[in-house]
């Protein structure tokens, strides 16, 4: 009777591994996007409450930009300030600005002629003695600054005539790019501030409260992506070889009636125990693949972490 005993219980035991070694286990997942902090600035509003459905673009956490803004006015203000040089540089000289020229040059060639005149008066009194030779040395000064005064006039009066070099124009046009570029990055530091959601989802979780200066780096809004989750299981090592991705497999979720329908949009090449060449026929039956089942957009109010079964073929 003994001996029955144990007969029936094995054979109880060999039945049921047979019924659930068709069966993948592991638990309802979706992927968490966490959303860093770029800058160690106070929260001002968290305008989503935790565990609401959001869309992408959705601002979640919005932290104080006033010091950014100035930063992005300061930068404007450049980017007018190299705008309006190069366009001077490129329309040139203007009428008004020749004509004073031409006029400062007519002043220095007659400053010009009266030194010129004063040195000689002064240097044929020196002839007879009837000045100094240190007056004689001013009068002579005099006369040669202002022939050099006169040749900077004429050269500023050429200069405008002739117009911009290429040269300046382009070292003009690099410098609005750079700072152009530089306004382009200040802009991105203000957008960065507020904290929008990447991708549509479920808000999981808020690791700030209001009012607190957050870290540089720190998560401050964790989004659980996807409308649907999809389930995190472990394939047998005999049932690998007949699944594919895109295969659909149906799922069991612990604690429902209804089975719902899963495609399969990734499998492992490795399985999750090693080495698999030291193991015999019986040690690899146990050898596991992690996959993963997306589930249809009919199970998008199920939770993370629930236990599934998933049927293989």
């Amino acid at each position: 009777m003994r001996y029955l005993f144990i007969l029936a219980l094995l054979a109880g035991i060999s039945g049921c591994n047979s019924e659930t070694n068709n069966i993948a286990l592991g638990t309802l997942e979706r992927e968490r996007i966490a959303l860093t902090a770029t800058s160690n600035e106070i929260i001002i509003a968290l305008p989503i409450r935790q565990g609401t459905q959001v869309t992408q673009g959705t601002v979640l956490v919005q932290l104080d930009d006033s010091q950014q803004q100035i930063q992005v006015l300061h930068a404007q203000a450049k980017v007018m300030q190299a705008q309006a040089n190069l366009d001077k540089l490129e329309k040139g000289a203007r009428e008004e600005e020749i004509a004073a020229a031409r006029a400062q040059v007519a002043g220095s060639k007659a400053t010009l002629l009266a030194s010129d005149a004063n040195y000689s008066r002064v240097k044929n009194m020196a002839s007879n003695k009837l000045t100094s030779q240190s007056e004689l040395d001013r009068a002579l000064a005099t006369r040669d600054s202002e022939r050099a005064n006169l040749h900077s006039v004429e050269e500023q009066l050429r200069t405008l005539i002739t117009g911009t070099r290429p040269e300046d124009i382009r070292i003009a046009q690099a410098n609005l790019a750079a700072i152009t570029a530089a306004l382009a990055s200040e802009n991105k530091k203000l957008a960065d501030l507020t904290i929008t959601a990447t991708r549509a989802g479920i808000l999981d979780n808020l690791p700030w409260n209001l009012g607190e200066r957050v870290t540089v780096g720190s998560p401050v809004a964790v989004v659980l992506a996807g409308a649907a989750p999809y389930a995190r299981v472990y394939i047998p090592q005999p049932y690998r070889v007949s699944i594919r991705i895109g295969d659909e497999l149906e799922v069991q979720v612990d604690g429902l009636d209804e089975n719902f329908t899963g495609k399969v949009r990734w499998i492992a090449n490795e399985p999750a125990f090693s080495p698999y060449y030291a193991l015999n026929q019986q040690e690899r039956a146990r050898l596991m693949y992690l996959a993963e089942v997306q589930l249809t957009d009919n199970a998008i109010d199920l939770p993370n972490g629930i236990p599934v079964e998933v049927l293989l073929p």
